[in-house]
């Protein structure tokens, strides 16, 4: 579970220069891999959550967070602590961020897991470089995906295990991309997906868009349409590969699932990030939308999605036949 401490800084502390920051609230979310579930589950998915947790507070809270979405979480146990990120915020702007928790090794993987995984439309992998991905039994039921041609798509982090061979989209940041390979960009992201044998590379550049490599012709750039400048970026990555996993287990192509993927990244910064997406302990946000809705369409599942995005609760207003026919002629609603 991640938190953010808000508050107001107004001086700096006598005995160093540092500001002093008078708290106001804090902020919790789940973080990671959570925060890609979540934002899965938001979008209509069906998700189920394989994880490492401590019985800690903070393994306690990242349960309640993404269960109260709808996750099913998998709990593979683990000792130590669970990670946190705190960070410590005002004025929109991060002053401090304070990494807890520490390298557990997961407990066994539990049975039905590797059914589970086999079955799934996609399989997003978030690595965090906190051991799971190198989990021998967790690695081995991700073997499937590659020889049935389901989705497989990896997240991945410079401290982490490499992806499974066969994976069919990996999308490191071009931070993580040069980490990983110091190359220029698009030759590193050509390296790489050689080095991991995998289908396709997707760098995503932040406001400049993402980079698609799937083989040994152009790169594909994939631009952003629509820029916030400012905004807090935190957790757009977990949105981007959220995406792009979604999208490809619809049954999209690569080109398309990526800029599905740019499309939802960028929406999801626009509605602030993991700031917008954090709320308060026992203050839940609750967004309400309406319309017509008699006849459901692709602009209609847009909006709804949209708005699921902006909190906790969603309340959806149906205007009633009577309202409906005044709105859009006596032929209407559609539906009966």
């Amino acid at each position: 579970a991640d938190r953010d401490v808000v508050g107001t800084v107004t001086r700096l502390c006598p005995d160093a220069p540092v500001p002093v920051l008078d708290e106001e609230r804090t902020l919790e979310r789940p973080g990671g891999a959570g925060l890609a579930a979540v934002l899965a589950a938001r979008a209509g998915a069906q998700v189920t959550l394989v994880a490492a947790l401590a019985a800690d507070e903070g393994g306690r809270t990242l349960r309640r967070l993404v269960e109260a979405e709808g996750v099913e979480l998998v709990d593979l146990g683990a000792g130590g602590s669970t990670p946190e990120k705190v960070r410590v915020r005002a004025a929109g702007q991060s002053l401090l961020r304070i990494d807890r928790g520490e390298h557990a090794v997961p407990g066994p993987l539990p049975d039905g897991v590797g059914t589970l995984v086999a079955a799934a439309d996609a399989v997003l992998v978030s690595d965090y470089g906190r051991v799971l991905t190198s989990h021998s039994p967790l690695r081995a039921a991700l073997g499937p995906r590659r020889r049935g041609g389901r989705p497989l798509v990896w997240d991945p982090h410079p401290r982490g295990a490499a992806p499974v061979p066969g994976a069919t989209l990996v999308t490191p940041n071009r931070a993580e991309c040069g980490a990983l390979d110091p190359a220029p960009t698009a030759d590193g992201a050509r390296r790489l997906r050689a080095r991991w044998e995998v289908g396709a590379v997707a760098v995503t550049l932040g406001e400049d868009g993402a980079l698609l490599v799937t083989g040994d012709g152009a790169p594909l750039v994939v631009p952003v349409t629509r820029r916030v400048r400012g905004a807090d970026p935190c957790g757009a990555g977990d949105a981007f590969a959220a995406a792009a996993a979604l999208a490809l287990g619809a049954g999209a192509g690569l080109s398309s699932a990526v800029e599905s993927a740019v499309r939802e990244a960028a929406a999801f910064v626009a509605a602030g990030g993991a700031t917008g997406f954090a709320a308060e302990p026992d203050g839940p946000v609750l967004v309400a939308t309406g319309g017509c809705f008699d006849l459901l369409h692709a602009g209609h599942v847009a909006t709804l999605r949209r708005a699921r995005g902006l909190g906790d609760r969603l309340v959806v207003l149906l205007n009633g036949d009577g309202s409906v026919r005044r709105l859009k002629g006596p032929g209407r609603p559609v539906q009966r």
